[in-house]
């Protein structure tokens, strides 16, 4: 009772948190494109209004538009600036943040260009010939489950509500799909791709076994907005943060004011622990014990200042050292 009193108090907490800077970020965004834009009523459904009229009736290009081109755009942008520290070391504002800072200092031997080129293939692979038909197979049962492309936004408070359901169910589907491909008769034939990266990089979020791409990957983001009967922005903006939070997971940096990545970072070093996205089924299966025994577990906050949290919380040292 104790874990699972303890483990809805995380999942409350980074939720809460999470929505909250959305709610603040979108308030100030709207705030200032009135202001300086001139936009009357309201913004966000103007522009849709606008983009809708734009494709004239066109409604299965533009739920690909939403579904699978901006989530692209937003992953692959993210990560170009993620893959240029990893390749040359700068800018050094990025790289002093490195959690395993041993490891991919720069990424620029030989053998691990190669591997990072064998990386982006597969990521473009996942990408275009599985995520971009999962998506389109999305479609008609959007169609079934409502109006996805309908020509009036939702609220964003019911859009608020999305996402938390949205994340709910991306923390059980994501948890025990991840946990079954650590089973020794998947994990060798299946998992064991995503782990030769041990110290992983931004773009390794997607580098996958097809067959985990699918089930793994992709199904628990989709059956949120497909359970729900989304609208296609709502879709979208899930899809999007949802890439980029993915990144910052495995990105290998702990970068100020970004969602803390160690707790994923430290899976990927030992492999049995931290299998969750939010870490509550983690908390509630006792699967993050020896993770919260660690100095990565203290360092396991969002960092508000320039200082990086291996300075102020530096592992300790060795006996000998």
């Amino acid at each position: 009772a104790g874990q699972v009193w303890d483990s809805l108090k995380k999942a409350a907490f980074v939720l809460g948190s999470g929505l909250f800077f959305l709610v603040a970020f979108r308030n100030s965004v709207t705030w200032h494109l009135q202001r300086f834009w001139g936009a009357s009523g309201d913004f966000w459904q103007t522009q849709w209004g606008k983009l809708h009229s734009l494709f004239e009736g066109n409604e299965v290009a533009l739920f690909f538009l939403g579904t699978m081109l901006a989530p692209t755009i937003a992953f692959w942008s993210f990560n170009a600036i993620l893959m240029l520290a990893d390749a040359t070391g700068v800018p050094a504002f990025i790289t002093r943040y490195r959690i395993q800072r041993d490891r991919n200092n720069p990424v620029c031997m030989i053998l691990q260009i190669v591997k990072l080129w064998q990386a982006v293939r597969t990521v473009l692979f996942n990408q275009f010939c599985l995520s971009a038909p999962m998506v389109m197979l999305m479609y008609p049962i959007m169609q079934w489950r409502g109006n996805p492309c309908g020509p009036e936004l939702p609220t964003f408070h019911w859009v608020l509500l999305e996402i938390v359901i949205f994340g709910l169910i991306e923390e059980i589907m994501f948890y025990y799909s991840h946990r079954l491909f650590h089973h020794p008769a998947l994990y060798k034939h299946f998992h064991k791709v995503h782990h030769e990266w041990t110290a992983p990089i931004g773009v390794v979020a997607l580098y996958a076994h097809p067959v985990e791409h699918v089930l793994s990957n992709m199904l628990p983001p989709m059956l949120g907005p497909m359970l729900m009967g989304s609208h296609i922005a709502t879709t979208t903006l899930w899809f999007c943060m949802a890439l980029v939070i993915t990144s910052i997971s495995h990105c290998g940096y702990h970068l100020p004011f970004l969602p803390s990545p160690e707790f994923h970072d430290f899976h990927h070093l030992k492999f049995n622990q931290c299998y969750g996205v939010l870490g509550v089924l983690d908390r509630l299966h006792g699967t993050d014990t020896v993770f919260k025994k660690t100095k990565a577990y203290e360092r396991h906050t969002m960092l508000l200042n320039l200082t990086p949290l291996s300075e102020s919380i530096p592992d300790s040292l060795k006996q000998g050292q």
